[in-house]
């Protein structure tokens, strides 16, 4: 639970590197155990709440009585030697109660124990209350993060600053927007970016507008996330630019990021230490994403450097 309340209040970093389902997926095993829990057999010695030994001898039981009987008359609570007595007999059996006290009000008389089931079910309301109200949080929370959470006027500031540098790479007069809804980048489309090769507009996923919103208006950066959204940047107006094959496109994208990097607020080596990052993991990439693996020829003097009078690479 700890883990769950750090994550939705905590910094984002930890939103962006842990998953939303793990949390709730944490949630749902609590419940779920304490679920098995209440229906597992009690084996806890629970005391027994009838009369003692003292009692019957504080109070004049007699000992032969098969059971004690509890009566609840007026605001009083009687225990009554019962036997099977009836009529006649079980009246001067409650008349001696009153006349002798029995167990008085004064007497502090514990519930029964709950059935295990009814437990088990007020557990579990209980604990999809909880998730209810977690999943309400993340949502208020949400909301007032990310990119929801930031003003109309920066939004469109940032959109208007990310296309002007998307301009510069491309060659030619191009928009960058964010797809707020979803419609063509993001986890179903497993894309971060999107352009139509020579055109004249890219989509970005909220995500990566945040992080360039942090670091153009802001000044904050997250050298992992930043990195990642200054190369998705970089390599959809590359895109723009005219160049198709997406490999040869990394490459293009991740030195230019530098320059990138630098004119939306990084330091040149900050800038430069972010693209060889990318760099590496690029190289580390496998399944889905070999389309976008760089060739040898990303190298120092190699085929694809845009700088051969420089040896810095990226």
């Amino acid at each position: 639970m700890a883990f769950v309340a750090a994550w939705i209040f905590g910094p984002d970093e930890l939103r962006s590197a842990v998953p939303i389902w793990l949390p709730f997926l944490i949630v749902l095993g609590l419940e779920v155990a304490f679920l098995v829990s209440a229906f597992r057999p009690d084996t806890r010695d629970r005391p027994d709440r009838a009369p003692q030994a003292l009692d019957r001898e504080l109070y004049g039981y007699e000992a032969e009585a098969d059971e004690l009987l509890l009566v609840h008359e007026d605001d009083e609570e009687l225990w009554i030697p019962y036997s099977g007595e009836t009529g006649e007999e079980f009246e001067e059996l409650l008349l001696e109660a009153r006349e002798g006290g029995g167990l008085g009000t004064d007497q502090p008389v514990l519930p029964a124990a709950d059935p295990g089931r009814a437990a088990a079910l007020r557990r579990l309301l209980a604990g999809l209350a909880v998730i209810a109200a977690l999943v309400a949080v993340v949502w208020v929370a949400e909301s007032r993060r990310g990119w929801d959470g930031v003003g109309e006027d920066d939004r469109i500031a940032t959109e208007d600053r990310i296309s002007d540098e998307a301009s510069r790479i491309a060659g030619h007069r191009v928009e960058v927007r964010c797809d707020e809804r979803g419609e063509f980048v993001g986890a179903v489309q497993h894309a971060d970016g999107v352009a139509v090769v020579g055109g004249q507009i890219a989509f970005l996923t909220p995500e990566r507008c945040f992080d360039l919103y942090r670091l153009a208006l802001k000044g904050e950066t997250s050298f992992s996330q930043t990195a990642r959204s200054v190369a998705v940047l970089a390599h959809e107006a590359w895109h723009l630019r005219g160049v198709r094959d997406e490999g040869t496109t990394e490459c293009y994208a991740l030195q230019s990021g530098v320059e990138l990097g630098r004119r939306l607020g990084l330091s040149e080596g900050t800038a430069r230490r972010m693209m060889r990052q990318q760099l590496a993991e690029n190289r580390l990439r496998r399944g889905a994403s070999l389309e976008y693996l760089v060739t040898r020829d990303c190298a120092n003097d190699g085929r694809l450097d845009l700088h051969p009078q420089s040896s810095a690479f990226p």
